[in-house]
């Protein structure tokens, strides 16, 4: 502190350092907010960061990055829509496709499909033509996902409710989840043998135990995922450039009204990525 917040951002390139970057003046532009992920692009380094604490992020007018952190926004998305893109979008793409190796015909199941990550996940997974199953503990945002794409999906604070889906389809593939915590037995519990829980986060912190048994009878892999490389934010913009992906989004709050965008974020109100726009009128 102090530090400026933010993470994703797209806007217009004003002014540059190098003569030979001049090319990216007046170029509408979306941010990688990597910092030093180094040269695995398994595992970042020891010096990451991401952008927004304690490099300054994008909850300003003018921001300064190197140039080797833009890539042009795709055509097919609104500034706003862009804007709401890379770090989630990155996110879910390591976490779907390195770790999960999610393909056409899988059952995959996004775990509280209400958050940022999980939303582009569900996007992701849907548009290789995986069966894409949801949890949330809302049965409207559950009733959305269908409508747009989703198999089924089951209220996860109802009992036996994610239990049932899996019976009622054979299983899971792949789970992508960000919660952790107690419920993760009950999840592993859904998994095919050879299945993937990956997860990208422990909103609900440590489990008090897990099943073992289960882990390795089953064969089943747990794996551990982050953001992902700056190979990987190259790809998952081409993947969305190719499958015309357009992110969920809930409600864009002026530049001033900041603080209530974090609060309707803070509230769990929303469905879909918050934006906060800077107007150049």
């Amino acid at each position: 502190m102090p530090a400026i917040l933010g993470s994703d951002g797209c806007g217009e390139v004003v002014e540059v350092f190098n003569e030979a970057d001049k090319h990216w003046i007046g170029k509408e532009v979306i941010l990688n907010p990597n910092i030093n992920w180094g040269t695995n692009n398994g595992f970042q380094s020891k010096d990451y960061q991401i952008l927004g604490m304690p490099a300054q992020g994008t909850l300003a007018e003018y921001i300064v990055v190197n140039t080797d952190r833009l890539h042009e926004k795709p055509t097919h998305l609104s500034s706003e829509q862009a804007a709401a893109l890379p770090l989630a979008g990155m996110t879910a793409y390591n976490a779907l496709f390195n770790k999960g190796k999610v393909e056409k015909g899988m059952n995959v199941l996004i775990s509280g499909v209400g958050g940022g990550v999980a939303q582009f996940a569900f996007l992701f997974a849907h548009a290789v033509g995986a069966n894409v199953y949801v949890t949330s503990s809302k049965n409207e945002v559950i009733e959305t996902c269908k409508n747009i794409g989703a198999k089924g999906g089951a209220n996860y604070t109802e009992k036996d409710a994610i239990k049932n889906l899996s019976k009622s389809i054979g299983g899971f593939d792949v789970i992508i989840d960000s919660a952790c915590g107690d419920g993760m037995n009950e999840l592993i519990a859904t998994l095919k043998p050879t299945g993937k829980f990956v997860f990208y986060g422990a909103t609900k912190g440590l489990p008090k135990d897990l099943n073992m048994r289960t882990i390795f009878w089953n064969h089943l892999q747990i794996l551990g995922s982050t953001m992902g490389s700056d190979d990987d934010f190259i790809k998952m913009i081409a993947f969305c450039n190719n499958h015309q992906i357009k992110p969920i989004l809930d409600k864009t709050f002026d530049f001033a009204d900041a603080v209530a965008a974090f609060d309707r974020m803070k509230d769990g109100a929303q469905f879909g990525k918050i934006i906060v726009k800077v107007r150049q009128d």
